[in-house]
């Protein structure tokens, strides 16, 4: 399944609700949620070690961010990448 999250600032329950080896790209502002000091340590660290993150490239310029900035594990992808990521899943769910 790929999650598109739009949801800023992130909630614990929405990470709750995707499950081992699912797709998460973190889309406009939620991408913030994902920064290496967030409060949401804990629950980011299970979808780092069960699931592919993503962020689109355009958002971090758009945020003036970097992959650097980012916890090892988070991939950024381009808008071709998030097609790619769209056909693969047969089922999306989208979390604003």
């Amino acid at each position: 399944m790929l999650h598109l999250i739009f949801q800023s600032p992130l909630e614990c329950a929405v990470l709750d609700r995707i499950a081992a080896g699912d797709d998460v790209v973190f889309l406009e502002n939620a991408g913030l949620g994902l920064l290496q000091k967030n409060r949401l340590g804990d629950a980011l660290k299970r979808l780092l070690e069960d699931c592919q993150l993503f962020v689109l490239a355009d958002d971090l310029a758009a945020l003036g961010l970097s992959a650097a900035d980012f916890p090892t594990g988070v991939a950024v992808v381009s808008y071709q990448e998030f097609v790619a990521l769209s056909v693969k899943n047969a089922v999306i769910q989208s979390w604003s």
